[in-house]
């Protein structure tokens, strides 16, 4: 597998791996308003965003994009891998590209970890120094942990 530049023609398997992913495993962890906020978030328009930034990139099996991850400055801002590859490696397979990165201009990685993703997070480095509360429709709130790793610079 290999961890690429995202470019404009992938956005349409970036948004189908994002869906995907968000629609089989948040649900298991959170209520459908909480899916369904994600799943608005990561519109094709904020994915094209972030392939302009120059910060996401997309880890590919063969001719398939099977994961993507996006950072802005020192903030992780997505991780993402198609259910059927997880559990294999993938997702540590973008962080690492993704620390690498941001480790060439910041000590510390930040990012807000969803309830399904804290224990990669943690097996990684990462430490909890907060928790994040965000407000949704019908009451409904979604609860995340703020999470930082010093980077060791090379």
């Amino acid at each position: 597998m290999k961890y690429i530049a995202a470019t404009s023609d992938m956005a349409d398997a970036i948004y189908n791996v994002l869906h995907t992913t968000i629609l089989t495993v948040y649900p298991k962890y959170y209520p459908a308003e909480v899916a369904d906020f994600f799943c608005r978030h990561h519109s094709r328009e904020h994915i094209l965003e972030g392939i302009a930034s120059g910060n996401m990139g997309v880890l590919t099996d063969g001719n398939r994009i099977v994961g993507t991850g996006c950072f802005d400055h020192s903030h992780i801002t997505g991780v993402y891998v198609l259910p059927d590859y997880q559990g294999r490696g993938c997702g540590s397979q973008i962080m690492d590209a993704l620390e690498a990165e941001i480790a060439k201009k910041y000590e510390v990685s930040v990012l807000d970890a969803s309830l399904p993703a804290v224990r990669l997070y943690e097996h990684r480095g990462y430490k909890t120094v907060g928790h994040g509360v965000y407000e949704l429709e019908n009451d409904v709130r979604l609860i995340y942990e703020i999470m930082e790793k010093k980077l060791s610079v090379d």
